[in-house]
């Protein structure tokens, strides 16, 4: 993971979390396919791991492994906290771009949604805050937030609680229809795991819906408020370490069910 980020250091936050995105349909129907999932990358670097590990112990570790143990690394190769994590998952076979639309946080959600959305997977609505905090680093394509700039709530108008002079910004970045221009999450950082993702949030400047939400519940803004307001990130990270971990445990393969793919990027058709 080191070699990988010295090679392209804008990978780290790229990687995902799920191996089902590491599965490759001819037909443009995985889920690494799905509008959520375009700022995804690396899936070599995934597959330079998994043949490093085959060469070692062939057939013993799962692609979901690696990539979760991967996305740890690239959190704390990017200043951000190193933390255990259960391992013992087995591949699926499964990939489907629909299931990204169902399975992961809309951008465009509100609290409602996204606390209802973690609940049935098991999650609490700490989990939902603390793991919007990746937020902090990396990149979205403007598709994913442009309805705030172009046409929140189909009124061709700007989303009245996004910060105007970043809302201006964002424009001279992303142009209507654009689905191939991306920007960083967290103004003005790109690569360090940090707090700067809740004093983002404070200050209006959340990129998608689902980050300024978190403004509308007692729990969330209570949380927000504190990290945004923090002299030291260790509660957050200690936070984010644990969230990681129940994130980690929803609907896991193990024991004699799923497989141990042999190449993650194997086709799903």
């Amino acid at each position: 993971m080191k070699s990988i980020q010295a090679e392209d250091p804008t990978l780290m936050p790229a990687l995902g979390c799920d191996a089902s995105v590491l599965l490759v349909s001819k037909n443009g129907t995985a889920e690494k396919d799905a509008t959520p999932n375009l700022s995804l990358r690396g899936f070599d670097a995934i597959e330079r791991l998994k043949k490093i590990l085959e060469k070692a112990c062939p057939g013993i570790v799962s692609c979901a492994d690696i990539l979760a143990m991967a996305a740890r690394e690239a959190v704390f190769l990017s200043n951000g906290s190193r933390y255990d994590i259960e391992t013992g998952r087995r591949d699926g076979n499964i990939s489907r771009a629909s299931e990204a639309y169902t399975n992961l946080p809309p951008a465009t959600g509100n609290i409602t949604a996204l606390i209802d959305l973690y609940a049935t997977k098991n999650l609490t609505i700490k989990d939902l805050v603390v793991l919007s905090g990746a937020h902090t680093f990396g990149v979205s394509h403007c598709s994913s937030f442009s309805n705030r700039l172009y046409n929140f709530s189909g009124s061709d108008t700007t989303d009245p609680t996004l910060n105007s002079t970043y809302a201006q910004k964002l424009k001279q970045q992303c142009v209507p229809n654009d689905t191939t221009t991306v920007t960083s999450m967290n103004p003005g950082n790109l690569l360090t795991f940090n707090l700067g993702y809740f004093q983002t949030v404070m200050n209006k400047q959340g990129l998608f819906s689902a980050d300024e939400a978190l403004l509308h519940n007692n729990i969330t803004l209570a949380y927000v408020t504190a990290q945004a307001n923090a002299t030291s990130s260790a509660q957050f990270f200690k936070d984010f370490a644990q969230s990681m971990v129940n994130m980690g445990r929803v609907d896991v393969l193990t024991g004699t069910n799923g497989t141990i793919r042999a190449v993650c990027g194997a086709y799903v058709d």
